[in-house]
């Protein structure tokens, strides 16, 4: 494969570099496949990442080496790239978004693997979400299969309040949990889910922490309830993740939550992945089509 490739995306015009190194030691997958991924699920990805401000996660090495969270915008990004300004604690900065093909590969040629947002986008303005996040991380001593059993009595607490939760894996440890929102108040979303947390803790002391300190995460599924305040992002659905071996955020259904018993019953490749679109389409498209209101936003 040559060094270089010049291509053309949607009129755009791309060089791609090294598309035979390896990024994926472990399994040997090269940029040249994670390009390719990107390429195949970006109809699937691009909706829920678009006019999002994104936080990247490179690795210019490849996995195993360092990597680095980018919130600013790499350098050599061509100039059509879309950006949005953002207020920060540094002040104004701009941020990139993942609004096209051609910016998603921009962003992959330059060791950009892992694509993170926040749970609001431009047409909202970070004051107000319009989506809710739930992020099971289990701890030392639990896993994906505790974090399905929590996921269910998260489904049906949503439910009650008039919520419908759409699941994905992280693509790592974990899974989390959606539900599309009317927009919303920032801190009233936070304030929704960090009491849902906290309820299900005194509910399933157990198996449920609603709190990050480590030593009380053994064993126990941490309900990260804080994914959704303004300046944190989560995963996005279909981004590749920097595990050994190529993982990605993949959409699941409720019956593969419920029928998961072993941890590689939710573990997915990018191949996988591809397959399961061309099967299924976007199992998280109903995300973007429904929004409730936030309960006790009255």
């Amino acid at each position: 494969m040559p060094e270089r490739q010049v291509t053309e995306v949607e009129g755009r015009r791309l060089v791609l570099s090294h598309l035979d190194k390896v990024l994926w030691p472990a399994t040997g997958w090269t940029k040249g496949q994670a390009l390719y991924y990107y390429a195949q699920v970006a109809p699937h990805l691009l909706p829920h990442v678009r006019r999002r401000p994104a936080t990247l996660l490179r690795f210019p090495s490849g996995v195993g080496e360092e990597g680095f969270f980018a919130k600013n915008p790499p350098p050599g990004l061509p100039d059509w790239v879309r950006t949005m300004v953002v207020d920060s604690h540094e002040g104004p900065k701009d941020r990139v978004t993942v609004d096209d093909l051609p910016t998603l590969m921009a962003l992959a040629n330059g060791y950009a693997l892992e694509l993170h947002v926040p749970q609001w986008s431009a047409d909202t303005g970070p004051a107000a979400h319009d989506r809710l996040v739930i992020d099971l991380d289990p701890g030392p001593g639990a896993d994906i299969t505790l974090c399905c059993a929590v996921a269910l009595l998260v489904r049906e607490r949503l439910a009650e309040d008039g919520l419908t939760a759409h699941v994905k894996t992280s693509g790592s440890k974990g899974l989390h949990l959606y539900a599309a929102l009317q927009p919303s108040g920032a801190s009233a979303v936070v304030g929704y889910a960090r009491t849902l947390a906290e309820r299900l803790a005194a509910d399933h002391p157990r198996h449920v922490v609603s709190r990050m300190a480590k030593a009380l995460r053994r064993g126990k599924v941490f309900v990260d309830w804080s994914q959704n305040t303004t300046t944190k992002t989560t995963a996005a659905p279909y981004t590749l993740r920097a595990t050994a071996t190529p993982g990605v955020s993949t959409p699941i259904t409720w019956a593969e939550v419920e029928q998961c018993t072993a941890l590689d019953d939710l573990a997915f490749t990018p191949e996988d992945v591809l397959a399961r679109t061309a099967e299924h389409g976007d199992l998280l498209a109903p995300l973007l089509g429904e929004a409730a209101e936030l309960p006790g936003s009255d």
